[in-house]
C-alpha cells in the first residue's frame, strides 16, 4: 500500500507532495482508497461532502467504530502526515481478519477530504462540513489562489457541490472515531516509545494580515516618501516570534502574497497569514493580541493601512476521557511503562469530530520531529507497532 501511494502527487524537484483537494493527485489518491476497499470486499461509499468510507459490516448500522485520516497534503509535504493513518487503518483491518476477530459493531475506514486546507485556506473542510462546523454557504464562498471556487473544483472532479453540508444522520451512527497519525514533534522519540495516545489538541487559528501601502518605483522614490507595506509586515513577522517565545506558544507567518510582486517595485499590498497555537486559550489570546498590536503600530509608522481577518479557529480539544482511558487499558501490555499520553499543537479531523462523537488519537514515533516537510519520517518498525496498536484498539472496541 505504501509503495502504491509513494509516487502520487510527488514533486520531482522538492521530493515533497502536492496532493491538493480536488486536483488530479487527489483523484488518484481517491481511486487508490476505493481500490483498497474493494480489494478487501468492504462496502465503499462517498458521502455528501466527498469523504470516502469503506465498511466492514452494515454501513447503516449504529454505534460504529471508525478509523482513518486524510490523504491530501500541504505544499511539498511529507509522505506520512495523513496517509500513515489511512494505510494503517486498512492494515489494521487486515490484522483483525488475520486474527479471526469478529466485529460485533460496524467498522469503517474513512478518508476525510481537504484536511490540510492547502488549496482553499481552511483546514478540515470535509470533517467541518460533516460536523456542521462549516455551512454550505461559507463552503461555497471558498476560493483558491486562482479564483476557482470550491463548488467549481468539486464539480470539475466529478462531485456534486449542491449536496454538501451537515451530515448529522451519519455522525449519529458513529460510536467512536480513532485516528492514527505520525507524531508532529519528538515527545515519543525522547521517551523511547513507538506509540502514544493523544490527550488534547491545542487551540489554534489562522489570521490574514493585509498591509496596504502605495506602489511606486523602487529606484526613484525617496525613502522618506514611501508607504511600503513590506516594512510593517517584516516587523510583524519578528513580533510574532518574540511574543510566542515570551508566552511559550508558537506563531508562524508561513505564507505571503505580494502585489505587484516586482523586483523594482515598491509593493502596494503585502498579505501574510499567521498561524498561532498555544496550550490554552488565554495564552493564545495574549499572543495574537500582542502580534496585532505590534502590526498596527508598525503600519502606522509607515503610513500603511492594516486589516486583520481571522479566517479559521479551533478551540482547545480535550479528547473523550473515557475513550482515551479505554485505549490506555487496551494497549497496556502489563509492563512497567504505561503508554505515554501527550498533547499536540496540530489540528486533526479527530479534533473537529470530537464535538459530535467520542474521539481519540494514536501517535507513531517521529524520530526527527519534522512534519509538513519531505523530511518527515517514521521507521518501518514503529509503523508496524502503530498498526498492531490500532488493531488492538479496534478489536477491543468493535469485537467485544
Amino acid at each position: 500500500m505504501w509503495a502504491d501511494l509513494r509516487g502520487i502527487g510527488r514533486d520531482a524537484g522538492s521530493g515533497g507532495y502536492r496532493r491538493y483537494a480536488w486536483t488530479g493527485a487527489d483523484a488518484d489518491c481517491r481511486t487508490w482508497f476505493q481500490e483498497q476497499a474493494e480489494a478487501r470486499g468492504l462496502a465503499y461509499e462517498t458521502d455528501r461532502n466527498g469523504n470516502q468510507w469503506a465498511w466492514l459490516g452494515d454501513p447503516h448500522g449504529t454505534d460504529a467504530v471508525v478509523t482513518g485520516s486524510h490523504l491530501d497534503s500541504v505544499p511539498d509535504g511529507g509522505a506520512f502526515d495523513g496517509p500513515l493513518g489511512v494505510v494503517s487503518s486498512f492494515a489494521a483491518v487486515d490484522e483483525l481478519l488475520r486474527r479471526g476477530a469478529a466485529p460485533t459493531r460496524p467498522l469503517a475506514v474513512v478518508n476525510f477530504g481537504d484536511e490540510e486546507g492547502a488549496r482553499f485556506g481552511l483546514a478540515c473542510v470535509g470533517s467541518r462540513l460533516t460536523a456542521g462546523q462549516l455551512t454550505r454557504e461559507a463552503a461555497h464562498a471558498l476560493r483558491d489562489g486562482d479564483g476557482t471556487s470550491l463548488p467549481e473544483a468539486m464539480e470539475a472532479a466529478g462531485y456534486d457541490p449542491s449536496a454538501i453540508g451537515p451530515d448529522p444522520e451519519r455522525l449519529a451512527r458513529v460510536g467512536a472515531f480513532v485516528e492514527l497519525h505520525v507524531e508532529q514533534g519528538r515527545a515519543l522519540d525522547l521517551s523511547g516509545d513507538p506509540v502514544g495516545i493523544a490527550s488534547a489538541i491545542w487551540p489554534h487559528g489562522r489570521w490574514r494580515y493585509d498591509f496596504r501601502g502605495e506602489a511606486n518605483h523602487a529606484g526613484t522614490t525617496r525613502l522618506a516618501d514611501r508607504r511600503d507595506p513590506m516594512l510593517p509586515y517584516a516587523q510583524t513577522v519578528l513580533a510574532a516570534r518574540r511574543e510566542a517565545e515570551l508566552a511559550g506558544a508558537v506563531a508562524t507567518f508561513g505564507k505571503v502574497a505580494v502585489e505587484p510582486n516586482g523586483v523594482n517595485a515598491i509593493p502596494s499590498l503585502v498579505r501574510g497569514w499567521l498561524d498561532s497555537r498555544a496550550a490554552d486559550q488565554a495564552t493564545l489570546d495574549t499572543v495574537t493580541a500582542a502580534v496585532e498590536a505590534a502590526a498596527r503600530e508598525a503600519a502606522d509608522r509607515q503610513g500603511v493601512d492594516l486589516t486583520v481577518v481571522r479566517e479559521s479557529f479551533t478551540p482547545v480539544v480535550e479528547f473523550a476521557h473515557a475513550l482515551r482511558d479505554e485505549l490506555a487499558k487496551l494497549l497496556d501490555r502489563g509492563g512497567d511503562r504505561p503508554v505515554p499520553v501527550l498533547g499536540t499543537g496540530a489540528g486533526h479531523d479527530a479534533g473537529i469530530l470530537s464535538a459530535s462523537v467520542p474521539t481519540a488519537m494514536l501517535f507513531v514515533r517521529n524520530p526527527t520531529g519534522v512534519s509538513h516537510s519531505p523530511a518527515e519520517f517514521a521507521a518501518e518498525d514503529d509503523c508496524v507497532a502503530g498498526v498492531h496498536a490500532l488493531a488492538d484498539v479496534l478489536e477491543g472496541l468493535a469485537c467485544r
